[in-house]
């Protein structure tokens, strides 16, 4: 079974946090609300150096933009007010600008010089974002997109997870994005601007939260009939509950003798083929590793609360909770599905 599923739009590299299109997409992102609860991510609210730098180049090119539309408008109203039609006036045209050397400099050099400091603060801002070196203690994690999931592994950590991915405050975490598939894109507001995720390309991103808690994410590019269940959600953990979380993704799934007959079960069906279950013979490679399913606040890539109820549901018919979703329906008999919930249940 795939414990994914997900939609919405798709490109090149980029960092679209910058303009009224990103602003605007991150208000439909607030306000879309996932099924699974939680906080509502703002791009007015950064907490991570490269969002707090996309945040100001942001309100720069809003002031300026801001000002431009106020300048225009001042003198659109003047000039309708003052050289309006008024009783008694004969059909003489006003005196005409046409062919002033002033004018058409100043029209030229005012725009030039408002693209060129433009273009001297955007390049500034992208270095300090794309350029930085990883310090030593930095976190290392990579990122596969997948539709519609994500997956999460830790090299330095051996450690592998989905969907929720867990960081260390008080350190950076360098995340190095690749796909499976098709293009997607990794954003989450808060934390920095959306970065594609690119088959047969490494892009890379980092972020440092500033504040401890679940921060929320979407990919932002449409890859296909669920992207837009396809969430993620960044924990971030004072540093000694991220190792404790670590040391917890460490130990082989948990081994409960009361639920022996839905793990032989699970083991016997095609679960197997698709999903991993470190000390099992469960070793797919295509759904998500479910070694500590009952870790994860969501299933479903944020679809739905991770509950015994959710996944039995999930199992049973996976289009009702993300219509188009690549999980199958196992078609299985209602006391195995439980079984099998019951078992999944005690990954912990």
């Amino acid at each position: 079974m795939w414990l994914a599923g997900g939609v919405w739009w798709c490109g090149v590299r980029e960092r679209d946090g910058f303009g009224a299109l990103a602003l605007l997409a991150g208000l439909l992102l607030a306000t879309r609300g996932a099924a699974a609860p939680g906080p509502v991510p703002s791009i007015f609210e950064p907490l991570s150096p490269p969002a707090h730098e996309i945040h100001a180049l942001s309100l720069l090119l809003l002031g300026i933009c801001a000002a431009i539309f106020v300048i225009v408008g001042a003198l659109l109203t003047y000039s309708i007010v003052r050289f309006r039609q008024r009783p008694g006036d004969d059909d003489r045209e006003p005196p005409q600008v046409y062919g002033s050397n002033q004018i058409e400099l100043a029209w030229t050099v005012v725009p030039t010089l408002i693209v060129f400091v433009l273009f001297l603060v955007t390049t500034r801002t992208l270095i300090a974002v794309e350029n930085a070196t990883p310090p030593g203690d930095a976190l290392q994690v990579r990122v596969i997109g997948h539709q519609w999931w994500w997956e999460f592994r830790y090299p330095d950590q051996g450690v592998v997870t989905a969907n929720e991915l867990h960081v260390p405050l008080g350190r950076p975490t360098f995340l190095s994005l690749e796909s499976a598939d098709v293009v997607h894109s990794f954003w989450v507001p808060q934390l920095n601007g959306k970065t594609d995720v690119i088959p047969n390309r490494v892009n890379r991103m980092w972020f440092q939260p500033a504040v401890a808690g679940t921060y929320l994410g979407q990919c932002a590019e449409y890859c296909g009939t669920q992207h837009a269940r396809m969430m993620l959600r960044v924990v971030a953990h004072p540093p000694e509950e991220f190792e404790a979380w670590v040391a917890g993704q460490r130990q082989p799934a948990a081994v409960d003798a009361a639920a022996t007959a839905g793990r032989d079960l699970f083991q016997s069906v095609a679960c197997v083929n698709c999903h991993r279950i470190g000390g099992t013979v469960a070793d797919g490679v295509f759904g998500p590793d479910l070694t500590h399913l009952m870790s994860r606040e969501t299933i479903a890539a944020g679809a739905a609360v991770n509950t015994p109820d959710a996944l039995r549901a999930w199992i049973t018919n996976p289009d009702a909770i993300k219509p188009g979703a690549l999980m199958p329906a196992m078609k299985l008999a209602d006391a195995d599905v439980k079984e099998i919930v019951a078992y999944l249940a005690t990954l912990k």
